[in-house]
């Protein structure tokens, strides 16, 4: 089976280096350190410490893991070389909700940085997949629990 490519921009890509060089240099240190200050305070059968320590190193090699997965099957989305007159990943883009009669304003990425709340929404959502290669003035339709949402497209720039 073919891994699936984690499409990344460079912000993104920097980010999860950034966090797994944490992981492996600092978070690393410090729970071996609460781990052998576990282990010095004898029985380890009722250690609630050393459990704890045990824990959470476990969770730092598995996000460890996870990360190393992504890096290795990244693709890098060039931003500077996105253009900008049609929507695809790296690009930063306006839609006004029909609807509410609301503007909107999101950064489109891979389902790997996507975050809602950062205004960061995945090419993958319903939303993202919609807007892939829509220009500026297109009207694009969303199906939602909701019943079918429409936007229109009213700015696309380079995200940087």
């Amino acid at each position: 089976m073919v891994e699936k490519k984690n499409i990344l921009t460079y912000e993104g890509l920097r980010q999860l280096e950034d966090e797994l060089h944490d992981l492996k240099v600092n978070q690393r240190r410090l729970v071996a350190q609460k781990i052998k200050e576990a282990r010095e305070q004898g029985d380890l059968s009722e250690n609630a410490e050393y459990d704890a320590a045990k824990d959470e190193q476990r969770d730092i090699e598995a996000r460890i893991e996870e990360i190393d997965k992504i890096l290795k099957n990244a693709e890098v989305v060039v931003e500077d070389e996105v253009d900008v007159n049609v929507i695809n990943i790296g690009c930063r883009i306006r839609i006004l909700d029909m609807e509410y009669d609301e503007e909107l304003e999101y950064k489109l990425v891979g389902s790997t940085e996507a975050n809602s709340l950062r205004g960061k929404i995945s090419n993958e959502s319903p939303l993202g997949s919609a807007l892939i290669g829509a220009k500026v003035g297109d009207v694009v339709s969303v199906e939602a629990h909701a019943g079918t949402m429409q936007y229109k497209i009213l700015k696309i720039d380079k995200s940087n």
